[in-house]
């Protein structure tokens, strides 16, 4: 540290990077979604009946058999084969719904015939129904004890269970398949007053009620799976309708800046052609090289033009440096440069123009810094163009000071602050941005194209580096020029070839 100059404020100078979320994109992605859930209902009627369809058709096989091994065990216990008469009719029942089934598949299913087929399957049911009431009614004067009821509760309960996992996305098949059978029970509970019968036939309501309770619940959560799956496939849909808008916006935004790329790099080119004839026209009539100029005021004249023009060439360089920038044209000729060195040329480059404005520059610069890996040519543009910014809005009798030091991430800085006018907060992006500028820069006599820290921040960029402004009205302002760690070349010792390294150690052997 030189020039008494405390480092502890210096030392909290980090390495800072933010990155900036999409608001807009996520807004519209959340409000989709808000409008998708809690939108109009839609009716699932078609897909619950093609997935009833479906799961009937898979399952086609395990009822006839369950019905054959029913009526096969019947026929053992009660040795009689009238049993074998009402597994006839339920097998054919049975045929009839598969059939019924297919022909539901075949054809195309629409919210409204869906509802149709529905009551058509119900109907099936229902003749299931019957088959199972007229099982029911079966007795066994031949069979002893109690044998012949136990089989018919396990055998309706393996029913109920059967039609359950076959119907579940029919949600009053259980109740329209199994009706026949309680109302064949209770009759003959009534009627014959036997405890057994009457066990029977509430455990079979029973089983009726809670099975037909369990199959609205797996219907109501199929239900809200298709939902979630339609308002899931409605919201990837937006996105790949706003996806593809944007690629669309993004592709044509990108010819268009390519474009006005090439037409600047182009216009520059013819723009500086003539703007160099006319600066070293004018440069050999202020010399008076081919005579006097008798007349003061065209003498006058000559200086305007010659400034005016290197004006605008200054502007057109600009515009070109930020054009091969855009287009990835702008190569960096990297090399050992001082930081401090740099930084005493552009004071030195700018010290006049502040001198004429009474202006002092006071540098801080801290001792023995080690050297960086940069191209000197851009780093030499980011801090002039710094400085002179600092000269133009700092008012008469104000003072720059120029600090060149350590990040506290290893890196180097150079910090750039005057006593200007400052910039409102508000304006800061605005500043920041390409072809921007603040009020305060508006109202200058000394206006520029707003290129200025745009190309400041691209060339730090290139470099791996962050440019920081902080400024408040009326007091001020403070800019930051960063280069990361990495490029900070320290000096290490020199790293020895193998060969010399096993001639060492078979030296020491």
């Amino acid at each position: 540290m030189s020039n008494g100059v405390s480092t502890s404020t210096d030392k909290i100078i980090v390495d800072r990077s933010r990155s900036h979320r999409n608001r807009a994109v996520s807004k519209a992605v959340r409000q989709t979604r808000e409008r998708l859930q809690t939108g109009h209902s839609r009716s699932f009627d078609r897909e619950l009946m093609m997935m009833h369809v479906d799961t009937l058709l898979q399952g086609a096989s395990v009822m006839p058999i369950f019905v054959i091994v029913a009526a096969a065990l019947g026929a053992y216990l009660t040795r009689d084969a009238q049993i074998l008469i009402w597994a006839i009719p339920t097998l054919t029942v049975h045929a009839i719904n598969m059939l019924l089934g297919r022909r539901a598949k075949k054809y195309e299913m629409s919210a409204g015939r869906a509802k149709k087929w529905r009551n058509i399957l119900l109907l099936g049911q229902l003749l299931i129904g019957i088959c199972w009431a007229f099982f029911a009614m079966q007795g066994c004067s031949a069979c002893g004890g109690d044998s012949f009821v136990l089989y018919k509760g396990a055998t309706l309960l393996v029913a109920i269970c059967v039609t359950t996992m076959a119907n579940f996305m029919l949600p009053r098949a259980v109740p329209f398949a199994f009706a026949p059978a309680i109302v064949a029970l209770a009759v003959k509970a009534t009627l014959g007053r036997d405890p057994l019968d009457i066990t029977l036939a509430a455990a079979i309501t029973v089983a009726v009620v809670f099975f037909t309770f369990i199959t609205k619940r797996m219907f109501q959560s199929n239900l809200k799976i298709l939902s979630f799956q339609s308002e899931k496939d409605d919201l990837i849909a937006e996105l790949e309708v706003a996806k593809s808008m944007s690629d669309e916006a993004r592709r044509r935004a990108e010819e268009a800046n390519l474009a006005k790329s090439r037409f600047l790099a182009s216009m520059s080119h013819e723009l500086r052609t003539p703007l160099n004839a006319i600066l070293g026209f004018s440069e050999v009539m202020s010399a008076e090289v081919m005579g006097p100029l008798n007349n003061a005021t065209y003498r006058e004249y000559t200086t305007d033009i010659h400034r005016s023009g290197q004006h605008l060439l200054n502007l057109i360089n600009e515009i070109l440096d930020l054009s091969r920038i855009e287009a990835g044209k702008y190569e960096l000729n990297e090399e050992a440069i001082s930081l401090l060195d740099v930084a005493e040329d552009c004071i030195g480059m700018v010290q006049l123009r502040a001198r004429g404005k009474n202006i002092s520059i006071a540098p801080q610069f801290e001792l023995q810094l080690p050297s960086v890996w940069a191209d000197e040519k851009s780093i030499r543009q980011v801090i002039l163009n710094l400085l002179s910014n600092a000269v133009k809005f700092t008012p008469q009798g104000g003072e720059i000071t120029v600090k060149v030091g350590w990040t506290s991430g290893g890196g180097q800085y150079v910090a750039i602050r005057d006593n200007g006018p400052g910039i409102p907060e508000e304006e800061i992006p605005v500043v920041l941005s390409a072809f921007g500028q603040g009020s305060i820069a508006i109202k200058s006599a000394e206006q520029g194209t707003g290129l200025g820290l745009p190309i400041v921040q691209a060339i730090l960029a290139k470099h791996d580096g962050q440019f920081m402004l902080k400024s408040r009205l009326r007091e001020g302002t403070e800019v930051i020029a960063i280069l990361p760690a990495k490029r900070v070349l320290q000096s290490l010792p020199a790293v020895e070839d193998a060969p010399s390294v096993e001639r060492r150690k078979k030296s020491f052997a």
